[in-house]
């Protein structure tokens, strides 16, 4: 599924050009033709999801600036660039502090709109791979950060957001690696019971004779080795949720503790001598069908049931594939800025390979597939004999053929530092200065001095921190330099 742009211009005319250049650049429009229409489909929750903003700045009724305003209040990060006419310069220094990322100057050409749209879309999927990974440190993961375009998930992701706000026990089921534990951290993070610990244990990875311990806590001399006294996972959670992961691999012993834990709310420790209240929200989940092992007399049926209140089957990622290019966008913009690596992109023939395969490890191995990939690449962009796991041969006389995906060098670690991202040689860049005017005189210092201002501020993107750099001028004078250009401007725009 190609990304969404949302365009938003009152001329018709013009909504038509983005239009055809939007489509043109692989992307998916979405028009409309008002401020408020334009925040309409942000805002509405049945819309499809919106990658990034085509913004007129002058419109009636609602303008471009009112519209950045409100996407900052509903708290909305999606990138927006915005459009202006000749002379608006003073109004794209507001929407550059608004919140916008870019802008350009109508009539835009297609090469700069195509420059514009790939460096928002993946300064925005770094940013998000960034905002996922400090959210995740700090347990405030939300359902935002889930990365999915797919239909398949659509129906999971509103049932885990209904079940976010009440204390309903949740059991989450799917294959390894579909990012279950990311479903309990969301339905945690949303709910509220935020502000209180998460705390996960894999019981498959616990020893049989220390689960009763690790779950429940044990006293001091309790058994051999037990030389301090251990609250438990039970305990540490109070207030907030407990994440039980593969809780199938419980063994039948511990499964009768868990059980009256979860009908009294209390636990005992391991050589306890009364119980212990405790409030924890349970969400579990499992890679094996728990009724199946219910069957087999390898998990308490009564368990089940406490358990299995609201099921959420999360879907194997070949049953996703649209889902695919976005993943793939994010694992690259984040593992080229770790890695420090300046790649361009993924060739159309290895996406096609990749949206291909059966993906058993779903994506944990998609993101290790692409990890591998950046590490080991010598060249500049990303082909097919880059991701040689899986790799099955192409029949003789056929190519596989697939929209290839772009990269811009600006996703660079050094280029993504606080609000400021240096401009690249990529860019295109405005025409030569004259010196002159019509007539053959010499133009004024001051008209020269605007124009050098103007093509900077179109050549480094609107980034006024590297503009003042380059220009080597202190931020607050590019500021007055530009408020008097625009003062100039209305003055002789009144004679």
């Amino acid at each position: 599924m190609a990304a969404t742009i949302l365009i938003a211009d009152d001329d018709a005319v013009q909504r038509r050009l983005v239009e055809n250049m939007v489509q043109k650049c692989g992307y998916e429009p979405l028009v409309v033709d008002s401020g408020d229409a334009a925040i309409a489909a942000l805002t509405a929750s049945e819309t499809q999801a919106i990658d990034a903003v085509v913004l007129d700045l002058v419109m009636p009724g609602l303008d471009g600036l009112g519209v950045l305003a409100k996407i900052r209040e509903a708290g909305l990060n999606i990138p927006v660039i915005v459009q202006t006419a000749h002379g608006g310069i003073d109004n794209v220094v507001s929407a550059m502090r608004a919140g916008a990322q870019d802008f350009v100057v109508k009539p835009v050409g297609f090469e700069r709109l195509q420059v514009c749209l790939r460096n928002a879309l993946n300064a925005s999927a770094l940013k998000g791979e960034l905002q996922r990974i400090r959210h995740s440190r700090e347990g405030r993961l939300t359902f935002t950060d889930i990365i999915t375009r797919s239909e398949a998930m659509a129906g999971v992701l509103r049932t885990a957001q209904k079940a976010a706000s009440s204390t309903i026990p949740v059991l989450i089921e799917g294959e390894s690696g579909v990012g279950k534990e990311l479903f309990a951290r969301a339905i945690h993070g949303s709910s509220e019971r935020k502000a209180k610990p998460f705390v996960a244990v894999n019981c498959g990875a616990i020893p049989d004779n220390l689960v009763e311990s690790i779950l429940f806590g044990h006293e001091k001399g309790a058994f051999t080795g037990a030389t301090e006294r251990h609250q438990g996972k039970f305990v540490e959670a109070h207030g907030g949720t407990l994440f039980l992961d593969e809780v199938g691999e419980l063994p039948l012993a511990t499964q009768v503790k868990l059980l009256r834990a979860l009908q009294e709310g209390t636990v005992e420790a391991v050589g306890g001598r009364k119980p212990v209240k405790v409030d924890v929200r349970i969400i579990s989940a499992t890679n094996r069908k728990l009724l199946d092992l219910v069957k087999g007399g390898q998990f308490r049926e009564d368990l089940f049931y406490r358990l299995h209140v609201l099921p959420l089957t999360i879907p194997a990622l070949r049953q996703r594939r649209e889902d695919i290019p976005h993943l793939l966008r994010h694992f690259l913009a984040r593992f080229c800025a770790e890695e420090n690596r300046n790649i361009t992109g993924i060739s159309g023939d290895a996406m096609a390979h990749l949206a291909q395969l059966d993906w058993p490890g779903n994506i944990r191995q998609l993101e290790n597939t692409v990890y591998r990939a950046v590490v080991m690449s010598d060249g500049d962009q990303l082909g097919l004999a880059d991701f040689p796991q899986g790799t099955t041969p192409v029949p003789e006389g056929k190519s596989l053929q697939g929209e290839p995906l772009v990269v811009s060098p600006s996703t660079a670690p050094a280029m993504i530092s606080g609000n400021d991202i240096p401009a690249t040689s990529a860019l295109p860049t405005a025409g030569g200065l004259s010196m002159l005017n019509a007539a053959g005189e010499m133009r004024p210092l001051e008209d020269l001095e605007n124009e050098i201002i103007r093509f900077a501020i179109s050549h480094y993107r609107g980034q006024m921190s590297e503009v003042a750099r380059r220009l080597k001028i202190g931020r607050s004078t590019l500021y007055r330099k530009l408020d008097e250009a625009a003062a100039g401007t209305r003055t002789s725009d009144a004679s």
